[in-house]
């Protein structure tokens, strides 16, 4: 169980990185200092896209316009982060309770 555990932890940690590597990248192409011509580039940029856009979504679509400014992946990585956090406090009560 503690195994369980263990990799959902991870997973949302790497998870956690995804997004912060997307908004950077997202940033980096919005200011041209990447160029998605690059093929390297480009396919990066489309998988990290691929694996959070679905995660921004609901997010994007629930916050008021806020004049071109994202911070629909600080919203998500807080999300994360609070999960992370439950997770471990669930972890540590059914320590507790001898069950794990």
């Amino acid at each position: 169980m503690a195994a369980l555990f263990w990799l959902i932890d991870e997973i949302l940690r790497l998870y956690f990185w995804a997004v912060i590597l997307a908004a950077i990248m997202s940033n980096l192409i919005a200011f041209q200092v990447l160029d998605t011509r690059n093929r390297l580039v480009w396919t990066i940029a489309d998988f990290l896209n691929r694996i959070t856009e679905p995660a921004l979504r609901p997010i994007r679509s629930v916050l008021p316009y806020l004049g071109g400014i994202d911070i629909s992946p600080i919203i998500l990585i807080l999300l994360l982060q609070a999960l992370r956090m439950l997770l471990g406090e669930f972890e540590v009560w059914l320590w507790r309770q001898g069950l794990l």
